[in-house]
């Protein structure tokens, strides 16, 4: 057996002795024949690459730039969105063959929102290709032999791009690579790069089998056979044209058998009258994406016939964001409002509440009937600022949800210190509605309606941290409805908060079963101020998380100016009503002067403070708690761990006493050590684009916002008001196989 096998070694050895004159290094470079030297920068790596390892007269040959991308880097799509610019390559071939590449076939971007902006992109290795088809050189041109069977084609590539994170750098590369001639009659050989260009080509948008249009007012639809709730969870699509609509906008799909209807908003560049060409993307019930590229010719549906359609929006979130009609939004946005009187954030007024009430059993029903109406005066017209104002800032494009107005330290401050004022009125430090230097009883019957008006204003104004159960779906409709549909859920929501009021004071059986009035109002009077100076507590602890020590400061010292005004204005009024008229009327216009002056000063301190520096995040510091970020949920969620996401602000009250009751619970904190949930928070006392986002995109505008993912399974949207009870059973009914 030895003696075979002798000859057998000796013939192998005279092979690797004949291969030894080629060096590791040409090894290498026939390895590497598809793809060139890099070029490397900082941040990334370019090549030019090949799918195939020879090339032949007339055959179709794949070439592409090839860039490798830093982690949190990346480049741009021919679209490059709100920023950016999109990469350049050209392609030209030499020695063998001539030619010239095609453009960019464009595989689909991903959708990279950066602050109130969105860039469409790429990340990771990606693969720019080409299509080049060879032709022969004619005999004798150019370099000596080029032309002549057999001899390789030289490409040499251009490629200019950006390389963006938190800056943008522009980068150059000048690229070569030799491939040589396929043999006559052979077939082409893939090159080790050919997977890069069959990945590229699936992500690469095909021509759509669908119908498409879009109306005036930007609402884009696909229409066919094959489309239905069944076969697309979510969609949404990229514009070719920058400029044509608000791409940070959220685009909320919705599908009704044998079609998809997207709302967008239109933006400078869109033109009703022209084509509008776009990249969709339908993605399955079981995540699989179909890239389809469509012309949607000009009209079909408008918003308004949008907001009704009763069929399951395209959105892969929990049911509960379903698109409604408008007469449930409506009657949603009353039981909101209703239920609003319940929830923790309007405990403040309930001082005021409480002695309105108290005053209608005393009154004539003309009066009670017209305290009501001033009261929902007051409801109304706060409820129609606050509507008016965030629907503005929406169409002018920023990003805005519900109770957007408590991020800012000098909306906090100001509230703060409107409710520290109230209190001190309430415990009588100072008068206001009634009669005043000896006015008459027309005078003081005004004064109380405007004092029912201005309690319905300040309702509104505590009422607004919060978003109660029904609510929350109401006004994310509210939003992306036209503005008008908008303002009448806004207005319905403010009903539905006047509404108890209203059916005390209009039904006089309600009216009688309330106490008589007597001394005991003024102790209640002077107990309800107590919660007021509880509310002015908590916004000094809020002013804490948004302005720090700083901030802290700045409310305090108002407090005090605050303090000495009213005591003052308390003073005028006092020596206005002594027996020396003379010496009275003097010192009372003094002392209303200082009073005045103090109050100004307090008020001067206001633009400061939107200068001030955030405090340290709780979330940071709760035990067992995460901040939330959309990478960190995705990589827990890969993990295969069960995640709570908690959305909450510290000028949520709700958000405050559902933290308290129910997730610091023990039995709640056994089932989330048992069942090894993650615990997420995002923190949106101060403006936040990563939870703005994601609130947005699970169909909600404002905080309190629970949603769970078990493990392997799509998430639970939780209610707004949580129990312990509630939580464990969530928790231990959702850990069973998915």
């Amino acid at each position: 057996m030895l003696a075979h096998t002798i000859p057998r070694l000796a013939v192998l050895l005279a092979v690797l002795l004949g291969l030894a004159p080629l060096s590791p290094g040409s090894l290498v470079s026939e390895a590497l024949a598809a793809e060139s030297d890099a070029v490397s920068t900082p941040h990334s790596q370019a090549t030019l690459v090949t799918d195939a390892e020879s090339w032949a007269p007339g055959r179709k040959f794949g070439v592409g730039l090839r860039l490798r991308l830093a982690p949190g880097w990346h480049t741009y799509w021919s679209n490059p969105g709100d920023a950016g610019e999109a990469p350049s390559v050209s392609v030209a071939a030499s020695g063998g063959a001539t030619g010239q590449a095609g453009g960019i076939v464009w595989p689909t971007p991903q959708r990279l929102p950066e602050g109130p902006l969105m860039s469409y992109a790429y990340t990771g290795d990606v693969l720019l290709p080409m299509v080049l088809v060879p032709v022969r050189a004619a005999p004798g041109q150019g370099e000596p032999g080029q032309g002549e069977p057999g001899q390789p084609m030289l490409l040499k590539a251009k490629a200019d791009w950006l390389t963006c994170s938190t800056v943008c750098v522009p980068d150059h590369a000048d690229l070569t690579l030799t491939v040589p001639a396929a043999t006559a009659g052979s077939p082409a050989a893939a090159s080790a790069q050919a997977p890069l260009f069959a990945a590229a080509r699936a992500n690469t948008p095909v021509p759509s089998p669908f119908t498409a249009r879009i109306s005036a007012d930007g609402v884009f639809t696909l229409a066919g056979a094959g489309l239905s709730p069944a076969s697309v969870a979510s969609a949404w699509l990229f514009p070719t044209v920058t400029g044509a609509i608000d791409q940070a906008a959220p685009q909320t799909a919705r599908v009704q058998p044998g079609l998809v209807t997207i709302p967008l908003k239109p933006a400078s560049a869109f033109d009703p009258r022209r084509p509008f060409d776009a990249v969709v993307v339908l993605r399955d019930p079981h995540g699989q994406e179909s890239r389809l590229s469509v012309q949607a010719a000009p009209g079909g549906p408008g918003l308004a016939a949008v907001v009704a359609l009763p069929e399951t929006a395209a959105s892969p979130v929990p049911p509960g964001t379903a698109p409604i009609r408008l007469g449930q939004m409506l009657l949603l946005a009353l039981v909101g409002g209703l239920i609003l009187n319940l929830m923790p954030c309007v405990f403040p007024v309930l001082a005021m509440k409480a002695m309105a009430l108290a005053r209608l059993s005393g009154m004539a029903a003309r009066e009670q009937r017209l305290s009501a109406v001033f009261y929902t005066a007051g409801i109304l017209v706060a409820f129609a600022a606050l509507g008016g104002l965030t629907l503005g800032l929406r169409a002018a494009g920023a990003s805005v949800l519900w109770g957007f107005q408590f991020q800012s330290l000098a909306v906090v401050a100001g509230t703060c210190w409107l409710l520290f004022l109230v209190g001190l009125n309430l415990i009588g430090a100072f008068e206001v509605g009634g009669r005043l230097m000896g006015a008459g009883q027309g005078l003081a019957g005004r004064g109380g309606h405007a004092g029912d008006f201005g309690t319905g204003l300040l309702a509104v104004l505590v009422a607004t941290p919060c978003s109660a159960p029904y609510m929350a779906v109401a006004v994310a409709g509210a939003l992306e409805a036209p503005a008008a549909i908008g303002m009448v859920v806004f207005l319905v929501m403010g009903l539905g908060l006047a509404l108890p009021y209203l059916l005390f004071a209009c039904i006089p059986r309600l009216a009688d079963l309330l106490p008589r009035p007597g001394p005991w109002m003024e102790v209640l009077k002077q107990a309800m101020a107590f919660l007021m100076f509880g509310a002015v507590a908590w916004l000094v602890w809020v002013a804490s998380r948004e302005g720090g020590s700083s901030g802290v400061l700045a409310v305090a010292v108002g407090l005090v100016l605050l303090g000495a005004a009213g005591w003052l204005f308390g003073l005028s009024q006092r020596l206005a009503s002594t027996a020396d008229a003379h010496h009275g009327v003097r010192g009372s216009r003094f002392a209303g002067f200082l009073a005045l002056a103090f109050l100004l000063v307090t008020l001067a301190l206001l633009p400061g403070l939107s200068r001030l520096k955030p405090g340290a995040q709780a979330a940071d510091t709760e035990a067992g708690w995460e901040s939330f970020s959309e990478t960190r949920l995705a990589d827990l969620r890969r993990q295969g761990r069960p995640v709570l996401v908690d959305m909450s602000a510290a000028w949520c009250v709700s958000c405050l006493v559902n933290e308290r009751l129910a997730f610091h619970n023990q039995a709640v904190l056994r089932a989330f050590s048992s069942r090894d949930v993650a615990l997420l928070k995002g923190d949106w006392t101060l403006y936040d684009a990563g939870i703005t986002r994601f609130l947005r995109a699970h169909g909600r505008d404002g905080v309190p916002f629970y949603i769970y993912y078990p493990s392997g399974r799509d998430g639970t949207v939780w209610p707004q008001i949580l129990t312990p009870d509630l939580v464990v059973r969530e928790i231990e009914g959702s850990s069973g196989p998915g």
